[in-house]
């Protein structure tokens, strides 16, 4: 089996109400990359039918909500070099908290809702 470069195991397929609008926060708040090779277009020209972003080497997928296919969001545990400064990008571009930032035994946390439903666990390594 050969799996595609910008591909992993296992990746989490996101529906979601807002999708082009996902791709704008997910690069504001975690820095993430667009994979442009599978950014696709329902007829319509406009509307998101299928899409991938990278973050950190991981990719998430995703597509624009249909009335065939209703929302779906997740529960997404991320390390990032920062907390703090990822928290603050996460609540500037409109994500909510779930949890304050705090020291925990396994490093530097927050939770977070994305303006998606989407939440995010936010974890840094403390040395």
């Amino acid at each position: 089996m050969e799996i595609p470069t910008t591909h992993q195991t296992v990746m989490p397929y996101l529906m979601l109400n807002g999708a082009q609008k996902f791709i704008d926060f997910t690069k504001k708040a975690f820095d993430a990359q667009l994979t442009a090779s599978m950014h696709k277009l329902h007829e319509d020209g406009k509307t998101i039918r299928h899409s991938e972003v990278t973050i950190g080497g991981s990719t998430i997928m995703f597509s624009e909500a249909t009335s065939d296919w209703k929302p779906q969001t997740a529960n997404l545990f991320i390390y990032v070099a920062n907390a703090d400064e990822t928290y603050k990008k996460a609540i500037d571009s409109g994500a909510t908290t779930l949890m304050e930032l705090s020291n925990q035994d396994y490093g530097r946390t927050c939770g977070i809702t994305d303006p998606f439903g989407n939440v995010w666990w936010i974890t840094s390594i403390i040395k």
